[in-house]
């Protein structure tokens, strides 16, 4: 019965150790897991954001091109939109980061003639577009 007792007390404490060594690693993962998916979850809401104030823009562009209204096609907005984009843009990735910002670029250079350029409309569309690729792409490859 003596030999017993250091064996057991061994068999124990190797027991413990496991347990608090499993203990940590499955904490350590769980922790990781909950900021991964935290900022996942701010990316998701963020390019939702983005793709809704993407839609006004574009929405805007059209009816003060095509509908020539000045009241809901009112630049002022557009501004709005596109800066808020840009801000948005910086809770995502570089690539959208980078495409906003040549939306804003794009909008500052041709928002004075979207009334009454083709051309004009043409190039804000496709910056909206370029930033709708890179959040598409961006949501498509979250885990």
């Amino acid at each position: 019965m003596d030999n017993q007792l250091p064996k057991k007390i061994h068999l124990y404490q190797l027991t413990v150790v496991f347990s608090v060594l499993f203990a940590l690693i499955g904490f350590s993962y769980n922790v990781w897991r909950m900021e991964a998916s935290e900022e996942n979850n701010t990316i998701r809401t963020a390019c939702f954001e983005i793709l809704k104030n993407l839609s006004s823009l574009e929405q805007l562009v059209y009816t003060a091109h095509y509908d020539r209204d000045v009241i809901e096609g009112n630049p002022r907005k557009g501004w709005v939109a596109v800066g808020l984009v840009a801000d948005l843009s910086a809770l995502t990735d570089d690539t959208v980061e980078k495409e906003s910002a040549a939306l804003k670029e794009v909008w500052s250079t041709h928002w004075s003639t979207m009334t009454t350029s083709r051309d004009s409309v043409d190039k804000i569309v496709e910056a909206i577009d370029s930033v709708r690729a890179e959040i598409k792409h961006l949501l498509s490859s979250l885990e």
